[in-house]
């Protein structure tokens, strides 16, 4: 999970850490995606659904890849 979240900084153009947002809570990629998707088709789940989405995903993913 960590060689994901360096990768996508350096692809990003960030140093890979991740600073936390307005409210305090930190967003990822995942978080990130989910929230693009949720506005292209219309969607507004809440922060705290999509939190619980992406980390389930998240466990998930790394269930499966160990």
């Amino acid at each position: 999970m960590d060689q994901l979240k360096g990768l996508a900084g350096k692809v990003g153009g960030g140093s890979g850490e991740q600073k936390p947002a307005a409210g305090g809570e930190q967003k990822d990629y995942l978080d990130k995606g989910l929230e693009a998707g949720e506005k292209q088709f219309g969607v507004n789940a809440g922060s705290g659904t999509n939190e619980g989405i992406t980390d389930k995903g998240r466990e998930m993913f790394e269930k499966q890849t160990g």
